[in-house]
């Protein structure tokens, strides 16, 4: 019978994969390593073992003993599937922007999570790196992991992710491009395949708040690149003894909100279900795609599986409270369809004007178009009905018909909302859309600002 003897056995010799849809406009032959097919569902399977085998060895780690480590939750799974096997406790703390399921799947697998705040700085004591080495030193029997600088990290895949991808491509592997956090992949990769062809580029994806692009290109450490963002798994506000600077070439810095969409867009034209990592290294990689040939085999390195962020990055709802979630209007049906359930609100001509605050209130709204026998005739904006109210008070009881302004403008649903917009100014705050069935609906400045966003 062909069985493994435990999980960890099953670690590595994950799948290449070949990019077709989103790398169409890119001259070279794109390749993902996939590290989902780990147990652990990432990269972090391989030093996890690694540093957990080199602490027994070095006598760090010792029976019934307890692990402890700052983690985004991939390291923390990869030491919990470690810790069941061979019979350790696992204490995983993290930072507050990592994702519910992260957590969630870390104490489904028996780990402890203690959750830190994200934006403080590395010294201070609730910071995640500050409790880790705390709590290693108040429990007694406990081994601190500390995967940045811990080198067992970034010598696992000097022994084993450089050597497969080596093999896997049969050395033709031109360049390299990962994410890079505790640096341990990139380092570890990068130094094997350059012992094996120098020439080969190795390409360090960073992010917006992250201190290592600078550095790299300067070696400063400047702290005022330093500030919050929302990509897991990649930058630093720290430089990890596992960052091999000499070994990288270049960084590449990407946007949480191109990160977020490529990882979406992996999953949708890909049907490469993965992380919030590997939507930066593949948008980082195309945005460095002038420096490929059709000569060129390059192998981008996918972290983590996409489960981990269902209730982020694959939720809309998530993203669009970020401006994350590029949805196309490109009509004005398209812009009313967030209210075409919602019925026009109107009022006739001879009506008072006490009448149209109270519906204004009533509704929330700002602007009311005027009717009378059936026809729009007129308008009603808030800003003016208070500027008239603040200079003459008695005319909350005059008939609308009195103060009304011109009528709204009536343009068809099919209308280029490009067009529409031009419509739109101080004078004119809305204009009203004909569907095809008949039914008017209002579009405001608010809607076309919300569909910019």
């Amino acid at each position: 019978m062909k069985v493994y003897n435990n999980i960890l056995e099953t670690i590595g010799n994950t799948p290449l994969v070949k990019l077709n849809k989103l790398t169409k406009n890119c001259k070279a032959t794109v390749l993902a390593k996939v590290e989902t097919t780990n147990p652990g569902n990432s990269v972090k399977d391989r030093m996890a073992v690694k540093m957990i085998e080199d602490a027994e060895k070095n006598g760090l780690l010792k029976p019934g003993g307890t692990i402890i480590e700052g983690t985004s939750g991939n390291t923390g799974m990869g030491l919990a599937l470690a810790a069941i096997v061979k019979g350790y406790k696992l204490i995983c703390v993290l930072n507050d922007k990592q994702s519910k399921e992260k957590m969630d799947i870390l104490r489904a697998v028996g780990a402890e999570v203690v959750v830190c705040p994200t934006a403080v700085e590395p010294s201070d004591p609730r910071s995640y790196y500050s409790v880790s080495k705390r709590l290693a030193k108040e429990i007694p029997n406990s081994w601190y992991v500390n995967q940045y600088d811990n080198l067992s990290n970034r010598i696992a895949h000097y022994e084993q992710t450089g050597p497969e991808i080596w093999e896997q491509t049969d050395g033709k592997v031109t360049h390299f491009v990962v994410g890079v956090g505790t640096g341990g992949t990139i380092s570890g990769v990068g130094k094997y395949l350059k012992e094996q062809n120098p020439n080969i580029k190795i390409w360090g994806i960073d992010t917006y708040g992250s201190v290592f692009k600078k550095y790299k290109e300067t070696g400063i450490f400047d702290e005022n690149e330093i500030y919050p963002y929302i990509t897991e798994g990649i930058g630093e506000d720290i430089l990890p003894a596992n960052v091999d600077f000499d070994v990288i070439d270049l960084f590449e810095k990407v946007t949480d909100k191109d990160a977020a969409i490529y990882t979406r867009r992996l999953a949708r034209e890909e049907g490469i279900f993965v992380g919030n990592s590997a939507g930066a290294a593949i948008g980082g990689l195309l945005q460095l795609q002038d420096q490929l040939t059709e000569n060129d085999v390059v192998v981008v390195l996918f972290h983590d599986h996409g489960s981990r962020y269902v209730g982020k990055i694959f939720n809309d709802d998530w993203m669009r409270e970020r401006g994350f979630l590029e949805e196309e209007f490109k009509t004005a049906e398209d812009v009313i369809a967030r209210h075409a359930d919602l019925p026009l609100v109107t009022l006739y001509s001879e009506e008072l004007v006490s009448h149209a605050i109270m519906k204004m209130r009533k509704y929330n709204i700002s602007q009311i178009p005027v009717l009378r026998d059936g026809e729009l005739v007129g308008s009603l904006n808030d800003s003016q009905v208070y500027q008239l109210l603040v200079d003459n008070p008695a005319l909350r009881d005059t008939p609308i018909s009195k103060i009304m302004q011109k009528p709204f403008p009536v343009v068809m649903g099919t209308a280029k909302l490009e067009d529409v917009a031009k419509l739109i100014n101080e004078q004119t705050p809305a204009v009203i859309v004909e569907r095809a069935n008949g039914d008017k609906k209002i579009l405001t400045r608010q809607d076309v600002i919300a569909s910019l966003a």
